[in-house]
């Protein structure tokens, strides 16, 4: 397999030995490259040899030291997509009038290393699997779903997906850790099966290393999909229930608490979230476990830095309404939040968006669209709009329903401004309005 050098940084070990932008990268130390993974691997060592179209390198270099190849794309191949059907895809619950981008099903192990992406390993030859191995690819991110092998080919419509339990152990024999992802459906996947995946993945450990649980996600727009709802708050609480047994059992055997249920359960089934302590490293915190918790913690932490220190008969009167514009899901949150430390000079009000766009059944803060949020605040007496980052597209600012920030703005004729994920972003972002006044 034969990948073409698109520039060659100038100084590095292979432009001192000659290679040059145009050649064709055929192998290193006589293996063949597959993707950047085996070229980070097989450049790692500080004597190669490098074998273009146009010949042989013997390169010397510092050990791990970058070999200064570039190539036309990072992963130096293809994305691998997604060969499931599953009940719960969010993509095939998409609004007709989505944005084709969105429509993308990748599941590529490669990006679940490289970015945290979770993966099915459906797609997972054998041979590939002993690639992942035999480079010793740590942590992946992999999307269990459940442990019983035909449980999972009818949660996500493929025979290949009877193949993981299989996949797990061998992937541990070769240690290789990962961390595991069950979305749940009410009646389907929990209950005595949840019970059966936490007890064979906690046989894996240290290999599998947390498991996050997380209730299926569902829009309005489900026609001719498989018959699925929310949890009520009666079977949230039986998850936690089970979790929380779990949970006990690993930290006397383990010294960790391994299973970790989303912020989203702890919503539904209206129980408190658990103390920072119980979330331990937030390992699975881009998966919605302890975001609330962390973001609370951050919130304390820079309200008693920069506002409890302050004397009461010092502290301004009020200069900025600003609206705090979130999912229905987190708006109790921020009430709550604020209620219980309020940032003196900002007379903050919280509005919890329905969201149109995907349907009513979505909460969350990052799909929040430009015209939902238009529609929702216009008429709200309020000096500026505070939204989550999460819902734009980084590189152009744009919302979900395609449209700019720009758009938003000038139909609502304030400021509308995206805040960090922080907890205490949203403080400082309130203090520089207030100087701004």
């Amino acid at each position: 397999m034969a990948h073409r050098i698109t520039a060659v940084v100038k100084g590095s070990p292979a432009y001192r030995a000659g290679i040059r932008a145009g050649d064709e990268l055929l192998s290193i130390g006589g293996e063949t490259i597959i993707d950047f993974i085996d070229y980070q691997a097989l450049t790692a060592p500080g004597r190669l040899t490098v074998k273009t179209r146009k010949g042989e390198y013997h390169i010397k270099k510092a050990e791990y030291a970058d070999l200064g190849l570039e190539f036309s794309t990072g992963m130096m191949s293809g994305v691998r997509m997604c060969c499931n059907k599953c009940m719960f895809c969010f993509v095939d619950q998409l609004p007709c009038y989505a944005r084709e981008s969105l429509r993308v099903k990748d599941d590529d192990w490669r990006m679940s290393l490289m970015m945290g992406n979770y993966v099915t390993m459906t797609n997972v030859s054998d041979r590939e699997l002993e690639r992942i191995v035999r480079r010793h690819v740590s942590p992946l991110y992999i999307s269990v779903h459940c442990m019983d092998p035909e449980l999972r080919v009818k949660l996500m419509g493929t025979p290949r997906a009877r193949r993981l339990p299989e996949q797990l152990r061998k992937l541990a024999e070769g240690g290789v850790h990962f961390h595991c992802q069950a979305v749940l459906c009410p009646n389907l996947n929990d209950g005595a099966q949840l019970e059966r995946t936490i007890s064979e993945l906690t046989d894996l450990y240290p290999a599998a290393q947390s498991l996050a649980l997380v209730p299926v996600g569902l829009t309005g727009h489900r026609e001719g999909l498989s018959s699925l709802r929310k949890y009520r708050p009666e079977e949230a609480r039986a998850v936690l229930e089970i979790a929380e047994k779990w949970r006990k059992t690993c930290l006397e055997k383990f010294g960790t608490r391994f299973v970790f249920p989303s912020d989203e359960f702890y919503l539904a089934a209206n129980a408190e979230l658990p103390d920072d302590e119980a979330y331990e490293d937030y390992a699975q915190i881009d998966d919605g476990v302890g975001m609330l918790r962390l973001y609370d913690t951050e919130y304390r932490e820079a309200w008693e830095e920069r506002i409890a220190p302050v004397p009461a008969e010092a502290q301004m009167e009020t200069k900025i309404r600003p609206l705090i514009a979130c999912g229905i899901s987190a708006a109790p949150f921020f009430e709550s939040l604020l209620q219980r430390r309020p940032i003196p000079g900002a007379d903050i009000r919280v509005k919890a968006i329905v969201n149109h766009f995907f349907g009513p059944e979505v909460t969350v803060s990052g799909l929040i669209t430009g015209k939902d949020l238009v529609e929702q605040t216009r008429d709200v007496d309020c000096t500026h709009v505070l939204i989550s980052e999460c819902t734009l597209r980084p590189e152009d600012s744009v919302f979900l329903d395609d449209m700019s920030l720009e758009q938003v703005q000038t139909a609502l004729g304030r400021p509308v401004i995206p805040v960090g994920r922080k907890g205490g972003d949203i403080i400082e972002t309130v203090f520089k309005l207030m100087e701004e006044q």
